[in-house]
């Protein structure tokens, strides 16, 4: 097992190049299962969930090839409706297939799926919403059990709270229904958007892109489709964090600042110089010794709020800060676990509930330590603060790195950073 070993103390200076989006490349594999043909994504980022989504579609019959960042993906051969265990369990979004199998087979049998352990995050919504369309769900022995006789009918379905991938399972089931399917109060991610910009382009008859409420005008088959990944808003937030807690000058190409508009004027806030052009964000953090980080109050909330995503990216970041800050994780209940990591690297945050108080460390005192990764942000939160700390930092269990970031190590050196894998 390997490990990720940085000497902090480095400005981050050059440019650095964002990979395809994760979280919404999983989706568009999955919607590859709803037509027969070969179906062409373009910039898909090589990771460790990426991966794992693919080995998951050929145990269900499909098969594909890569050449790059381009993936074909063959979903002719679909003839199995069963996503075990040993496949789903690394990896929430696995339960992305159950949609697209109930579409297309008519059943599906997919295991509870697994993941960082950040919180519950029950998939309810997806049964609740299945069930609206006249699908027969059971939970039996650790799987869920999902079929209907015929087509799925169309239906109204109300998300309590927006639901990224209950919204995402919806859709792809509901393109192939009978008649009109409304998902009223939908979570509104521009990864949702790149979703539902393929499945039009296979053929589906889908309204209301970025708005809370989509209306699916379900049809009888769908085609193999071509579609671009949208670049990583989550990979662009925490270079951009990066670059502000080790007081550097980058410029992050291939972005979408667009989906960035709470993080960017959080960093605002904190001091820093954002620069915004198409697809580019030039950050400018200035020495710290003259420039201190400002402290910046930050509450999650689904999209287009503070992405929950970049919660313990901006936490490390207010550990460097010269005041009070406090964080308020709305969205996941269990996602304060980096918290006694940085701690060990001489953080002082206190925990009351989902409420973070962070007591910057004014002359920047965060020294390198030995610690444990315990899921992918909270792991990105301690590369943070190892950049911007005095000595050598060891980060344990980097594999939950692997599953979100492309090649951090290559782009981290590129811009500047002592860092580089040993074993453990």
């Amino acid at each position: 097992m390997e490990k990720l070993v940085i000497e902090g103390g480095q400005a981050l200076t050059g440019e650095v190049a964002i990979s395809g989006a994760k979280n919404a490349a999983l989706p568009l594999i999955a919607a590859s299962l709803l037509a027969p043909g070969e179906h062409v994504l373009h910039n898909v980022p090589d990771l460790r969930d990426t991966l794992t989504i693919l080995r998951l579609l050929e145990s269900l019959g499909l098969t594909w090839k890569r050449d790059g960042s381009t993936l074909t993906i063959d979903g002719t051969g679909l003839r199995y409706s069963e996503a075990s265990y040993d496949l789903v369990k690394t990896m929430r979004a696995s339960v992305l297939v159950l949609g697209p199998l109930l579409a297309r087979l008519g059943r599906a049998k997919v295991s509870l799926p697994g993941g960082c352990a950040i919180g519950a995050r029950p998939i309810n919504f997806h049964l609740m919403g299945f069930e609206q369309l006249g699908v027969r769900c059971d939970i039996k022995h650790g799987y869920v059990e999902a079929s209907i006789d015929g087509r799925m009918q169309g239906g109204t379905v109300y998300f309590d709270i927006p639901s990224v991938t209950g919204t995402e399972n919806l859709l792809m089931a509901a393109a192939l229904a009978q008649g009109t399917t409304i998902i009223k109060n939908a979570a509104r991610e521009p990864e949702i958007g790149n979703l539902i910009d393929m499945l039009v382009a296979m053929g589906a008859d889908i309204e209301g892109k970025n708005s809370d409420r989509l209306t699916i005008h379900g049809v009888e088959s769908l085609t193999a489709a071509e579609s671009t990944i949208i670049p990583d808003r989550i990979e662009a937030g925490t270079y951009a964090i990066a670059v502000c807690a080790t007081g550097g000058d980058a410029v992050i190409t291939q972005c979408e600042p667009s989906h960035l508009p709470s993080l960017l004027e959080k960093i605002r806030l904190t001091g820093a110089s954002v620069e915004v052009d198409k697809n580019a964000i030039r950050m400018i953090a200035g020495n710290r010794n003259e420039k201190p980080i400002l402290p910046v109050d930050v509450t999650t909330m689904p999209y287009p709020g503070y992405p929950t995503d970049l919660q313990a990216q901006f936490m490390a970041l207010m550990t460097m800060s010269n005041g009070l800050s406090v964080i308020n994780e709305t969205i996941f209940e269990n996602r304060f676990m980096h918290v006694a990591e940085l701690q060990r690297m001489g953080a002082d945050i206190k925990i009351d509930g989902r409420i973070a108080m962070v007591k910057g460390l004014d002359q920047y005192l965060l020294t390198g330590a030995r610690v444990m990764a315990t899921d992918l942000r909270a792991s990105s939160s301690l590369v943070i603060a190892g950049l911007a700390a005095k000595g050598r930092t060891d980060i344990a269990r980097i594999y939950h790195l692997e599953r979100g970031y492309e090649n951090m190590v290559g782009k981290l050196t590129g811009l500047g950073a002592k860092v580089w894998k040993e074993d453990e």
